[in-house]
């Protein structure tokens, strides 16, 4: 059977399987499920081996886990295609892309949602209608019930003010069906739909204040409830059988502070406050889970349950530190940090590093596009850090001390699965300030095509703002330091760059030399490598279908032998929050033991592979050497660069004068250029332009 075969059947199953978990939701609040469905799946499912939990993990849990685990083998298929496909197949996926940019034009511009395509519009849209549908069916149900038993000494109206209050919970237990796949960087999921973690963080974002406002009115309606009923002393109930009321209320407060500190505005002023606070998410969950119970948290499991899974194997790549081999010092304050990697670690055009460096703080982790090419720097990964914070400008520091060698730690790169902007007919990108360095590693894939005699090579032309002259220095970054011949006169590369607080035009643009300063070997340091190997999607596979195997088959003995003779199903022996605590521990446990052994034999096996190398003479060689280059960065750039002082561009004049019938549009930069361009691309008059942000402001 052919891998084409196989990835097309990979996404009927996907479809399928996907219509079906989202039916499920939609079915759940109804009167059928309620007193149709689930008498007879309780039945039928409700064994000795996982009690009533069974019904969810079967309808809520499995489909997921099933499509993450299979999307593993549909991505290393992929990747496998897209590595040895030709120009032509690039050329027959941008028109089966470009029939439905219409989905990924702008439609919404502007705060607080930002920039939304229609695509994103119309799944906002049934999400809502989603929550309201579920909301309606869930109070119709209550109400039908109120009437027949309403508490002793209530009223009718307080008895469904309490009714909605309850509700609201089961509605934002939705949004946290889906909280956490946003946030799962080397995702399996996030990839099927053509996103990334980075691109997807808004909306974690936006589920994040949903929730939190329906969680809030939750609470709230409970305390006036009970208030209104004189039932305040149920805010000190720990029920054995029902529901927690303490533990929600202490996960009520620390949702609280994650949720303020992440308001824009404090974020913006007090982004370390935000980043420790957030932390707090850890005690949030368990908490949570303690709260709703064993069968509510199975609905929400899989996002949950993956995001401890990436969550874990980063850790355990960034426990070993990385080997930084040099640094280029700009003029402008920026360094280029240049580590060794093994030659197995591909990557595509803006991918994200995040680095750690325990000298400056051991808690914070600050994320940097890869600039470098993986074909045409085979040894070396490389990120540009602009000094505009306090953690980069103590590095900036740290590093023009002369220092012999920096220790660091890095989790990554994470990135989209192709070069997908190669399928234009030209490009028009838009920088401002440090956001150039995410178009770096785009332009040095161009130049890499240069080697391929059959390749596509859109026609490019770069327009960026900076502040002052010295900022120009970065631009000499765009072409790679590789000893790998490449043909430049083959990119038809324009670049315009606008120094905005300068008003005095040069007689001569002065490129200024950059400073590199080499570090010393130590033992202690690796090459960056993937932590699970060369072939990460199926390591990644075989470590989420085993460790939730494992868990199940532990979850269903430990029912069956332990809570089973104590509970005999009838949930009203053994403490419900002692049962969260089995499927928590169980479920971590699980989780840390698969994916060390499976860490523990990739690393045995890249080891291996290194050793056979060395031993046929092919070991790597991690010195970048600056001398005897067969060119001249600042010679090649400043003949493709027009210089203006004192202006910024126009943005209108220059997208719809530009010819061609498609054309991609990358922004990367502050929000307003962002939203301007955003602007123009959305109108009527733009409909050859295919408007694309790089954003990394979360």
């Amino acid at each position: 059977m052919s891998s084409q075969i196989v990835v097309l059947i990979l996404r009927l199953i996907f479809l399928v399987v996907f219509l079906g978990w989202l039916m499920m939701w939609i079915v759940l609040p109804t009167k059928t499920y309620e007193n149709g469905w689930t008498p007879n799946l309780q039945s039928k499912l409700k064994s000795t081996y996982f009690g009533e939990q069974g019904v969810n993990l079967l309808l809520f849990s499995f489909p997921m886990m099933l499509i993450a685990a299979l999307s593993c083998v549909y991505l290393h298929l992929e990747k496998k295609s897209t590595s040895s496909s030709s120009s032509t197949s690039t050329t027959t996926t941008g028109i089966i892309t470009n029939r439905l940019a219409f989905w990924r034009r702008p439609v919404v511009v502007q705060a607080p949602l930002g920039i939304v395509t229609p695509m994103e519009l119309a799944f906002g849209l049934m999400f809502v209608a989603l929550l309201v549908w579920s909301l309606a069916n869930y109070l119709y149900v209550s109400f039908g019930y109120l009437h027949m038993h309403v508490p002793a000494g209530e009223k009718v109206w307080e008895a469904k003010f309490g009714s909605v209050s309850w509700r609201l919970g089961y509605i934002g237990n939705i949004c946290w069906a889906l909280l956490f796949f946003p946030v799962t960087r080397g995702s399996s999921i996030l990839p099927l739909f053509g996103l990334t973690s980075e691109s997807s963080i808004k909306y974690h974002i936006w589920l994040g204040h949903l929730s939190m406002i329906l969680f809030a009115a939750h609470a709230l309606g409970f305390v006036t409830y009970w208030a209104m009923t004189n039932k305040m002393v149920l805010l000190l109930e720990w029920s054995k059988i029902y529901v927690a009321n303490v533990a929600g209320e202490i996960a009520i407060v620390f949702a609280m502070a994650m949720w303020i500190t992440s308001i824009p505005r404090v974020r913006r002023k007090m982004f370390e406050l935000f980043f420790y606070t957030h932390h707090l998410y850890a005690l949030y969950i368990f908490f949570y889970v303690l709260h709703v119970g064993a069968s509510c948290f199975c609905t929400i499991l899989p996002g949950i349950f993956l995001f401890i899974v990436d969550r874990y194997l980063r850790f355990l790549q960034s426990y070993q530190r990385a080997g930084v081999v040099s640094a280029r010092i700009l003029p402008c304050d920026t360094i280029e940090l240049n580590f060794a990697k093994t030659q197995g670690l591909d990557y595509n055009p803006t991918s994200i590093l995040f680095i750690n460096v325990p000298s400056i703080s051991k808690l914070q982790w600050h994320p940097f596009t890869v600039t470098s090419n993986p074909n045409m720097e085979p040894h070396n990964l490389s990120v540009v850090i602009k000094s505009e914070g306090s953690w980069s400008q103590k590095l900036y520091k740290q590093l023009s001390s002369n220092v012999d060698h920096i220790q660091a730690s890095v989790e990554g790169p994470y990135g989209p699965i192709s070069s997908h902007f190669l399928r234009h007919e030209a490009l028009v990108m838009f920088s401002g300030g440090s956001g150039i360095t995410s178009l770096i590693s785009i332009i040095r894939e161009i130049i890499f095509q240069t080697t391929k005699p059959d390749s596509h090579l859109p026609r490019v032309r770069l327009l960026c703002a900076f502040k002052n002259t010295d900022d120009l220095s970065m631009l000499q970054l765009l072409l790679p330091i590789s000893s790998t011949p490449f043909d430049f006169s083959r990119v038809d590369l324009k670049i315009e760059a606008y120094v905005t607080r300068e008003t005095e035009q040069q007689p001569a643009l002065a490129w200024k030399p950059i400073q590199t300063v080499s570090f010393k070997a130590d033992p202690l340091d690796s090459p960056i490598s993937r932590v699970l190997g060369p072939s990460s999607w199926l390591w990644l596979g075989a470590t989420i279908s085993s460790s939730f195997a494992l868990f199940l088959v532990t979850l269903g003995l430990t029912t069956r032998f332990y809570i089973y003779p104590i509970d005999h199903n009838t949930g009203e022996i053994y403490h419900q929050s002692f049962i969260c605590l089995w499927y928590m521990f169980l479920a971590c446990s699980c989780i840390l033991l698969v994916s060390s052994l499976t860490v523990l034999w990739c690393k045995r096996q890249l080891n291996a592979l290194e050793g056979k190398q060395i031993q046929n003479g092919e070991a790597p060689t991690h010195e970048i050497e600056l001398e005897g280059l067969p060119y001249h960065p600042e010679t090649l750039i400043s003949q493709a660069t027009q210089v203006h002082y004192g202006t910024r561009p126009d943005l209108k004049k220059i997208l719809l004068a530009f010819e061609g019938s498609d054309i991609g549009v990358l922004v990367c930069g502050p929000r307003k250029m962002r939203h301007d361009v955003a602007k123009i691309c959305s109108s009527r008059s733009a409909d050859n332009l295919h408007f694309e942000s790089i954003s990394f402001n979360w």
